[in-house]
């Protein structure tokens, strides 16, 4: 009878190696033994269930009794005399050799180890190997051995249920969670693997919809079928190479194939392509056939460093991605375009709270009077001055303030600040003629606030005059106003506040819906105006761009609107736009947006030569 170090019984084998259990107990007294020389506790000893041997200082068997021989299978006049250490595999390990030398000697009380024994007929047992010194005189110690190897058989059972999906019969959430712990602290380099591991993380589109309409039943049996195909192509991946891919279902319709000792994207794309392939060809379930897809998020790196944590969490981002561009494809990992996402969630988190803490203010640029060169008025540009990403222009967070609502209270702080401002300058300048102030508003303002009150609360509270604000939304948003918004700018109109319409050209571009609209000013969109680029002759090489801008602007006029162009970098455009009438302009050629102070230094001034 020898030990052995094989692997755990074929039901724990899916579990992983075998792991060898001990537990040496510290000295707290003595367990007592049969004396030898006692019948009473002879006899005990020689027909007791329990398979005892009483071995001496030097480790070799003194005498066993038949329980012992049956259990161990070495005949009950073959155990005198054998190293009991051998018996019983108490030599495999370090730990517990150590701890049964030190009971031999003396020096310990008690040590209890579970080992993995091979029988001599072949069949292998699990026991529970228990080691004591005999009670009073008697030399020696005494080892008892339990057969527990029902009790491996049913937790190991039980535990393979624990493990895997009822369903699918694949390993669950728990099972694939710790293979990947495991991988992940495992140094493979070192055993001679890549180091590497790779993860295909699938969600099954439209799903759900078989479910609803078919049922679960159905829902479970395509469950069951898709498995299978990705069982299959995990075969297929492992054929020749070291390792097959492990299969998991995390959960719905959410399945995993984890790569150990990866060799590349390369491998994990290919097996993300036949899992596609795989999963489009039709399912023949309960007499019907499906149709099905996925979408998968493939990440690939070295495991030396990564958490598991963080790979399931760029996992399912990648699979994010994947969906949002269109579905039924895979998607490789990006570290660009997550850092690019882990930004947006930066700002999008941070964003009310800076508001209260006041990271925003305002610069304005100079809106300029094409006849005279002189100062008409200024808009305000929104600046978010970050505590770690720098100052941040407002197509950095503009749209992300729209998309979860903190627009309004951002809106309102920068119609007061703005308001206010140019209400400073009236009574800083009052020798010269007062200049308008233009605000921006999202659309998502008028939805969600009474634009209309907090206009003429903040109007009353500055003594700022209606006629010197102006307000900007976009041609979209103008064009399809209908119901509210376009009572509130109706409203507003009425009230002597101006009403602007920011980038036209760029959307629907319904000069004819503008006689319905309480618009009074069009800004061209920047794109016309970059159109006039003059050659060293002063020839245009667009005049397509220049006969549309003007023909908007005559249009714009006849409809009783002024009209301002954005975007005014040279003299020669700011030339020819006064040429063809165009009333206001607005570009680097007059000044990039400024701080209020600078704009103070140019009232009264003429802001650019006429050319």
């Amino acid at each position: 009878m020898s030990g052995t170090s094989e692997g755990p019984t074929p039901a724990a084998d899916l579990l992983g190696p075998a792991v060898t259990e001990s537990n040496v107990e510290p000295s707290a007294g003595t367990e007592p033994g049969p004396p030898p020389s006692s019948v009473p506790f002879r006899s005990a000893f020689s027909v007791a269930p329990l398979a005892m041997a009483v071995v001496d200082h030097e480790g070799l068997v003194v005498s066993a009794n038949e329980a012992f021989a049956d259990l161990l299978g070495t005949g009950t006049d073959n155990s005198a005399g054998c190293v009991a250490a051998d018996l019983v595999d108490l030599t495999s390990d370090a730990r517990t050799w150590h701890a049964y030398r030190e009971l031999l000697g003396g020096r310990k009380a008690r040590l209890r180890s579970t080992r993995r024994l091979k029988h001599p007929d072949g069949h292998s047992l699990w026991v529970q190997v228990t080691v004591a010194p005999l009670a009073g005189e008697q030399p020696g110690v005494l080892l008892s051995v339990a057969d527990i190897s029902a009790r491996r058989e049913l937790q190991g059972r039980l535990r393979h249920l624990q493990m895997h999906d009822p369903v699918t019969r694949l390993p669950n959430r728990t099972l694939f969670f710790e293979r990947l712990s495991a991988a992940l602290e495992r140094d493979s380099y070192d055993e001679g693997g890549t180091g590497r591991i790779g993860l295909c993380y699938l969600d099954l589109d439209g799903f759900k919809a078989v479910n609803d309409t078919l049922g679960h039943r159905v829902g479970d049996r395509l469950l069951a079928a898709a498995a299978e195909r990705l069982t299959h192509c995990a075969d297929e991946a492992g054929r020749g190479r070291a390792g097959v891919p492990l299969v998991a279902r995390l959960g719905g319709d959410e399945f995993a194939l984890l790569v150990e000792d990866s060799t590349g994207t390369e491998q994990l794309a290919e097996l993300a392509e036949t899992v596609l392939k795989a999963l489009q060809a039709p399912f023949d379930i309960s007499g019907r056939r499906l149709s099905l897809s996925a979408s998968i998020g493939v990440v690939e790196r070295r495991a030396a460093g990564t958490t598991a944590t963080a790979l399931m969490q760029d996992a399912d981002t990648t699979l994010y991605w994947a969906k949002a561009d269109g579905k039924s494809r895979w998607t490789l990992f990006d570290p660009e375009r997550n850092a690019h996402r882990m930004t947006r969630q930066a700002l999008v988190s941070t964003l009310r709270p800076a508001i209260e803490r006041g990271e925003f203010a305002l610069e304005y640029q100079p809106l300029v009077n094409m006849e005279d060169g002189r100062l008409r008025g200024v808009e305000a540009l929104v600046r978010w001055n970050h505590p770690q990403f720098g100052v941040l222009t407002p197509n950095r967070f503009i749209g992300l303030a729209e998309e979860d609502g903190s627009i309004v209270p951002l809106g309102r702080w920068v119609l007061a600040t703005a308001c206010r401002q140019a209400r400073r300058w009236q009574v800083d300048h009052p020798d010269e003629p007062p200049i308008f102030v233009s605000v921006n508003v999202a659309v998502r303002q008028v939805w969600d606030s009474d634009l209309v009150a907090d206009v003429a609360g903040v109007l009353a509270e500055t003594g700022l005059a209606p006629h010197l604000l102006q307000l900007e939304l976009t041609e979209s948003a103008v064009m399809g106003s209908a119901g509210r918004p376009l009572q509130a700018l109706q409203a507003l109109s009425e009230t002597g506040v101006r009403i602007a319409i920011d980038d036209f050209g760029t959307g629907y571009s319904n000069l004819a819906y503008l006689s319905r609209l309480p618009v009074s000013v069009l800004k061209l969109d920047g794109s016309f105006v970059r159109g006039f680029q003059y050659d060293g002759a002063g020839v245009a090489p667009n005049p397509a761009d220049e006969v549309v801008v003007e023909a908007m602007i005559q249009l714009a006029h006849r409809l009783g609107l002024t009209v301002t162009a954005e975007c005014v970098e040279t003299s020669a455009q700011a030339s020819r736009l006064r040429q063809i009438g165009c009333d206001t302009g607005q570009g680097w050629l007059y000044s990039r947006p400024v701080p209020p102070d600078r704009i103070s230094g140019l009232l009264g001034l003429r802001a650019c030569p006429q050319g």
